[in-house]
């Protein structure tokens, strides 16, 4: 079979879910880059997957393989501390850092004391992260906070990281198209959601005079192949629940697959899942999150992962090229569980 990687590139995520051994990443990283993947992601999480110690890290295991966030906040740090991060990562790892960035949900930062983001904020703190990331000063007062001088002392000899948002919905696709690098699209989204996304994304970039093709479509897919069918089920279920219980976010996932939204209530009624108005994973078990996923309707994961042998993997991947992603972000399986993308080379 012809390579995959000749159709459609693709990246992975280390580390998923909830980790209490960070250490584990870094032989993931490893067999990252021995698969020749693009680009090895991590979902930074606050405790033990802090994005700038463990890029540093990652970068340091390998020598080609990009480094992204996916993702982090814009505001969870001061500016001059994520631009010193990021400029940081880009001098160990010699240029490879992707920064990607989200908006969350407004609950979590009204619980950690820090301000929601609005469209304004957001493009107003990529302007400043890239300025200070060129060695520019920076003086600032607006939607973004008050900085009233701003400069890092030292920066490499290294390019500003491309800077990818995390968007479902049309603002946020919009946004992504015109003031970012590329867009990070969610999992669990079908092919046929990936290119309504992707088109709304670069119709949003050529109406902001900017090149369409010049904006990545990275599309995130939870797969699993030559596992276990209670290991899939925890792969792939399990993780589908930790999506769509949360309020609002679910209903945004449905809305932009076309799904009933009968399902998500039937889902959160789950006896597992009753009453939790966080995320699941962060209270329950991955045994208990599996059980509440046979709440989930089949179409919901097989319409929209990446399952059964690698061939029907590949088959998938192909669809999701098709969609116009530029690049798969593969998840759910670490790194050390892709081997057999190496029988797609055969």
């Amino acid at each position: 079979m012809t390579d995959q990687r000749e159709s459609v590139r693709l990246g992975a995520y280390a580390l998923p879910g909830r980790v209490p051994d960070p250490g584990r990443g870094i032989a993931q990283a490893v067999e990252a880059e021995r698969l020749g993947l693009e680009t090895l992601w991590l979902s930074e999480r606050w405790g033990t997957k802090d994005f700038g110690v463990l890029a540093g890290a990652f970068s340091q295991v390998t020598d080609r393989i990009r480094i992204a966030a996916g993702v982090t906040h814009l505001q969870s740090r001061h500016p001059a501390m994520l631009a010193s991060m990021a400029m940081t990562a880009q001098a160990l790892s010699g240029g490879r850092l992707v920064l990607g960035v989200g908006r969350s949900v407004d609950a979590m930062w009204a619980a950690v004391g820090l301000p929601a983001a609005t469209n304004r904020s957001i493009i107003d703190a990529v302007d400043i992260f890239r300025r200070l990331c060129r060695g520019e000063k920076v003086r600032y007062s607006g939607p973004a906070g008050d900085f009233p001088s701003l400069r890092l002392t030292d920066v490499p000899d290294q390019s500003v990281p491309p800077v990818v948002f995390a968007a479902i919905g049309p603002k946020g696709l919009a946004l992504a198209g015109r003031h970012f690098d590329g867009v990070l699209l969610h999992p669990f989204l079908t092919p046929e959601a990936v290119a309504r996304s992707a088109a709304a994304v670069r119709r949003a970039a050529e109406e902001a005079d900017r090149d369409p093709a010049a904006v990545r479509i990275y599309a995130t897919v939870v797969t699993a192949s030559d596992l276990p069918s209670e290991e899939e089920a925890a792969v792939v279920g399990a993780r589908a629940v930790t999506y769509y219980q949360i309020p609002g976010f679910g209903e945004q996932l449905a809305t932009v697959n076309g799904w009933d939204l009968g399902d998500l209530e039937r889902l959160r009624a789950h006896p597992t899942l009753a009453g939790i108005t966080g995320a699941a994973d962060s209270v329950r078990t991955r045994d208990e999150l599996t059980r509440a996923a046979e709440a989930i309707p089949e179409a919901w994961t097989r319409g929209a992962a990446a399952l059964g042998s690698p061939e029907e993997c590949a088959a998938a991947f192909e669809r999701y090229r098709a969609a116009g992603a530029d690049e798969l972000v593969l998840h759910g399986s670490t790194p050390d569980q892709l081997g057999w993308l190496e029988k797609l080379r055969e």
